[in-house]
């Protein structure tokens, strides 16, 4: 198995002075900065941590290396894993801090993640909130072989279509890497299209229709027409949505399609080339026939790839994130090959070793 969604989470910003120059060592110091405070996953949630999680001795869940493979690579014998760093750069309101951050975090990553565990491949953590900026960190680390994937909030300060994004996408498949729309986000825009809403259920449910309007500004602004290279995976925002959006999408594409005559086919196409969902959350009926329908307009099990989301809450059993109507070879397909393929993945990697 491979599971494309496990979360490391930096225990704290004394882990970053290591790999941070000496003037921002020096400006942490005298301005008692502490790292972005904000966060998608509140801590000691349900959703965030699931009891079977440990907690590290003095640190947040998630931010454990030992614990992570006695809890998923030994346990579901995976043979890798593609980790997750939502740091929350996009909230840091200065540039240069948000780089250097940005950048720490990437070496952090190498240094106590993929140099000593060579089954496990990372999201390439970048300030999104400009994309110059975007562009030099992936020009700077991307080519390191532990980096399958550029990280991008999936909440941002505009649509990830637009234009100002292109030179992000060109320097992603210049590097051999995919880009990751992943849950969360703060960028002081507010998370649903009629401002902001009161609870944390109102964001957290909301979350699947931002990701929809992600992928739509993909397509409609011609991202996959100008890079037919481009891969984008969806994390952390279901997938189930995705026939009826498909449907609404292709009828009223078939009837504005001089708007934007660039797009070659129907948009569900682009969908089923360019784009994978990884399984959770799995916001499905119980009925496995009910299910099945769904998911008959979604090419089965092609688009999907398993992430357990370790350490939020996460299924017992990496089974139990299959649909009960695939046949093995679909499972197969879904918790393997799907992966493998898409994230170009070798069986190990060039750098490090085991610890």
């Amino acid at each position: 198995m491979i599971d494309a969604n496990l979360h490391a989470v930096v225990p704290g910003i004394s882990a970053l002075l290591p790999h941070l120059p000496a003037f921002w060592r020096e400006q942490i110091a005298t301005t008692a900065f502490r790292g972005p405070t904000e966060s998608a996953w509140p801590p000691g949630m349900p959703m965030s941590e699931h009891p079977s999680a440990l907690r590290p001795e003095g640190g947040p869940a998630g931010s454990d290396l030992e614990l992570l493979r006695t809890q998923t690579l030994d346990a579901w014998d995976l043979e890798q894993g593609i980790l997750n760093c939502g740091y929350a750069i996009e909230s840091i309101r200065n540039p240069d801090a948000a780089a250097a951050l940005a950048a720490a975090v990437n070496d952090w990553q190498i240094a106590q993640w993929l140099e000593p565990e060579p089954r496990l491949r990372a999201s390439l953590v970048v300030p999104s909130q400009n994309p110059a900026l975007t562009v030099a960190e992936i020009e700077r680390i991307g080519h390191h072989p532990g980096f399958v994937q550029v990280f991008l909030p999936i909440r941002s300060a505009m649509p990830y279509g637009r234009r100002e994004y292109h030179p992000v996408y060109a320097a992603a498949v210049d590097h051999g890497l995919a880009v990751s729309l992943q849950y969360g986000g703060f960028t002081g825009n507010a998370p649903t299209p009629v401002g902001w809403p009161n609870y944390l259920i109102e964001e957290y449910v909301g979350m699947a229709s931002i990701a929809q309007s992600q992928v739509m500004s993909m397509i409609i602004e011609g991202v996959c027409d100008a890079f037919p290279d481009l891969r984008v995976a969806v994390v952390d925002a279901g997938y189930t949505w995705l026939p009826a959006t498909m449907w609404r999408f292709d009828k009223n594409w078939r009837g504005l399609r001089r708007e934007v005559p660039w797009l070659r086919h129907p948009p569900s196409e682009y969908v089923r080339e360019h784009f994978r969902f990884v399984s959770g959350p799995h916001d499905a009926p119980r009925d496995g026939a009910a299910l099945a329908h769904v998911l008959s307009d979604m090419w089965g099990a092609q688009l999907l790839l398993f992430g357990s989301g370790y350490p939020h809450d996460h299924p017992a059993r990496p089974r139990d994130a299959v649909p009960s109507h695939f046949s093995p070879a679909e499972a197969n397909q879904m918790m393997f090959d799907n992966a493998r393929d898409f994230y170009r993945l070798d069986a190990t990697m060039p750098t490090g070793g085991r610890s």
